[in-house]
This record gives C-alpha cells, sequence and structure tokens, in this order.
C-alpha cells in the first residue's frame, strides 16, 4: 500500500521535523497520592469541568480528591502492567511503530509523545522538541473525534507554552479523523483479528456488537461541540465496513462523572438491558480510544462485564483497542503523512504502509 504524497523536490538539509504524538495522560504510580496529583491536574482544567473555578475547586479538594483518590487508584492497581500504565505503555509502543516505519520510508522526522495531564507533559516536549532542532511541530491528538475537552485543550496546553518562547517552531494541528478511511478499515481489522481469533458473534441469534464511546456532558452538544455527530459518523463507518446493520450494534457512551446529563445511552445500562433481554453473547469495542486505558481495561472489562453478566448474559467479550496494531500504525503513518505535506521531511519516496 502506498500513499500518494506530493513531495519536496530536493532533500532539505536543516528545518528539522517533529510529530507530538498527544493523549490524555496517566498517573505516574497505581498510588493515592499520585492519582490525586493527577486527578487534580484534570479536574482542574475548565475545557474539562465547566463550573465557576472558586466553587468547583473547595469541591474537589475537600470532596472528591480525598475519596476519589484512594478508589481510583484500587483501579489503576488492578490494570497497571510491569512496565507500568497500560496507556503510557502502548503510547510508547506506538512512538516507537509510527518511528520504524517512518524511517524505512526515508522519513527523517522526530517522533515523540506527550500527555496532556501527568508526564511528559505537552509544554515540556515542546521545549526537548526546539532542544532536538525541530522547527515545525505537528501535533497530532490521539483522539480520533473532536471534543473541546480533549482535542481543544490539548491545543491550548501547546498553545500557552507557544507564547513563553520568543523563537517559535511552525505548528500545525490535526483536528480530528473521525471518518479517515484508514482509521475505520484499521478500526474494522481490529474487531476482526479478534472474531478469527475468538469466534464471531452469532448476530442472527441476537447477539451485539457494542460500540461505547467516552462520554461528554450533554450541555457540550447543545454549545455546538462536533463529538457526539462524529462518534456517530465513525460508528456508522466501521458498521458499514464490516457489514452489520444498527439491529447488530449499539453506540454508547461510557465514564459518566457527576450528577449533569450526558450523551447517551449510557454504556453499562445499555449491557444491563441487553443481559436482562435475553441477548447471550455481547462484544465491546472502544473506537474512540486508540489505547487500552483503565476506562476500557476496568470499567468495560470488569465493571460493565458484570453488568452484563449479572443481568443474564452468558458471553462477554471486551475487543482491545487498536494500540499499536499493524493496521492502526499503518493508518497513523498515512495521517501524519498527508499533514506533513509540504514541510522537508527528507522523504526519498511516497510513504508505503510496511507495518
Amino acid at each position: 500500500m502506498r500513499f500518494d504524497l506530493e513531495l519536496p523536490s530536493q532533500p532539505a538539509t536543516s528545518h528539522r521535523v517533529a510529530v507530538l504524538l498527544i493523549n490524555l495522560g496517566t498517573p505516574d504510580a497505581p498510588t493515592p497520592s499520585a492519582v490525586r496529583r493527577y486527578l487534580a491536574q484534570f479536574l482542574s482544567d475548565p475545557r474539562v469541568v465547566e463550573i465557576p473555578a472558586l466553587a468547583w475547586q473547595v469541591i474537589l479538594r475537600l470532596a472528591i480528591l480525598p475519596l476519589r483518590g484512594r478508589a481510583s487508584a484500587k483501579k489503576y492497581a488492578a490494570v497497571w502492567m510491569p512496565e507500568g500504565s497500560p496507556l503510557r505503555v502502548y503510547t510508547e509502543k506506538q512512538v516507537e511503530a509510527l518511528r520504524q516505519l517512518l524511517n524505512v520510508n526515508e522519513y527523517h522526522v522526530i517522533v515523540e509523545y506527550a500527555m496532556r495531564y501527568g508526564t511528559p507533559s505537552i509544554p515540556a516536549m515542546l521545549n526537548q522538541l526546539k532542544l532536538a532542532g525541530a522547527e515545525r511541530v505537528l501535533l497530532m491528538p490521539m483522539y480520533p473525534q473532536y471534543s473541546s475537552s480533549t482535542t481543544a485543550t490539548a491545543f491550548d496546553d501547546a498553545f500557552a507554552a507557544l507564547k513563553r518562547m520568543r523563537n517559535q517552531p511552525e505548528i500545525r494541528t490535526v483536528r480530528h479523523y473521525a471518518d479517515h478511511r484508514a482509521y475505520v478499515r484499521a478500526l474494522a481489522e481490529q474487531v476482526r483479528q479478534y472474531w478469527a481469533a475468538h469466534g464471531r458473534p452469532n448476530f442472527s441469534a441476537g447477539d451485539k456488537l457494542v460500540l461505547s464511546f467516552h462520554g461528554v456532558p450533554k450541555r457540550t452538544l447543545d454549545l455546538g461541540d462536533p463529538y457526539h455527530d462524529q462518534c456517530q459518523q465513525t460508528a456508522a463507518l466501521l458498521m458499514a465496513e464490516l457489514e452489520l446493520t444498527p439491529v447488530a450494534c449499539r453506540v454508547t457512551f461510557q465514564s459518566r462523572f457527576g450528577r449533569a446529563e450526558w450523551l447517551q445511552p449510557y454504556t453499562a445500562p445499555t449491557l444491563n438491558e441487553l443481559g436482562a433481554a435475553g441477548v447471550r453473547r455481547a462484544d465491546v469495542f472502544c473506537p474512540g480510544f486508540t489505547a487500552d486505558c483503565l476506562e476500557t481495561i476496568e470499567e468495560i472489562g470488569l465493571e460493565v462485564r458484570d453488568e452484563f453478566l449479572h443481568a443474564g448474559g452468558k458471553e462477554f467479550h471486551r475487543i482491545p483497542c487498536l494500540n499499536a496494531s499493524p493496521a492502526w500504525i499503518a493508518a497513523l503513518g498515512e495521517i501524519v503523512a498527508q499533514n506533513l505535506q509540504g514541510w522537508p521531511v527528507y522523504a526519498a519516496s511516497p510513504l508505503s504502509a510496511v507495518m
């Protein structure tokens, strides 16, 4: 597979180019203190919690962090890998695989990653890239669907860091890729490979594929955030790629926080309803998460699983996220290459998928 890209006529000898993958973040350790530090930063972001800061900080510091820190630490400990947090482990694998793909195709670019919350931070990595000689940086959020509470706040953090730089690098941003053909095909390939190894659901007998996206407050949709519509778009394209009808699938939203109404239907109650209705098997896949993390491994793989089985379901499957699968790395390379066009990436030939 090769990409039809416009390439510079001659290799450049300066103006290094960098690609910075950006994900949400993770605590540095599965301990209450580390989790509280992480949550304090995450939940203090006005893009994430749109409540007047003064009132919210009192609630956050006195009520939420002391209780949620301990509870979340136990959950992180349950999914922590020998190499560290799953999100960090899989992100690092994505970075290394993308480096190899670009290098094989003679794209001489720097590839690193940053986290919006926790370490390594976006400002720290932008400074590191400048020290490495990068004069052009592509910001590549690992959020396929645009949301103000994910994509926008990552760009906010990057631009705030740029305000403190006298000699700024040139910046490009990838806003979303919810409908990108390569991304959708990578999702479909992930599902197909799982079914090849674990058996395909019997959709004619009523089995279901549930596509669970991270939730956001419903008011964000009312205020014009395109996230909900882009999730529905991705789901529709994935169902078409898998040749499934809406009867065989459900689109849901998980990880609700607080008392306000969030995007519906909610994932856990939906699985409870399916189990109670006699659905024998439910497979849950999270297309909006490009790497497995607490929300996919623990929330879906344990909490939602229990909801379904306790309600009467017989067989539950959590399909892993894209992680560093060959199809996803090839798709990521294609998206990155398209957004690097016109920059001096030292490419001698069009990028081809070799993974």
